[in-house]
């Protein structure tokens, strides 16, 4: 596999990681997260990154198979574009 594309992986698998360690910190509700901006802020800017990496992979090789990543690549664009519109 080309290296563009392994790097590419790893900063998806390590954007992960960081998410679930924030969840880890804290009991999973939806008022932990909607009342602390300091997570949102982390797991928004993980999930821009994400959606960067799936779209470098895609270019780079086309035959890679991503289970929704349009939708991936759709939700980095909306949050990095439209983020005054993003509801939690």
């Amino acid at each position: 596999m080309d290296e563009k594309v392994l790097k590419s992986l790893f900063d998806i698998k390590l954007a992960i990681e960081e998410i679930d360690s924030f969840l880890l910190k804290e009991e999973k509700t939806f008022s932990n997260y909607s009342n602390n901006a300091l997570l949102k802020r982390g797991i928004e800017r993980n999930l821009e990154i994400i959606g960067e990496e799936v779209s470098r992979v895609l270019k780079e090789n086309s035959e890679i198979q991503i289970t929704n990543a349009r939708r991936i690549i759709g939700l980095r664009n909306q949050i990095i574009h439209a983020y005054d519109s993003i509801s939690d």
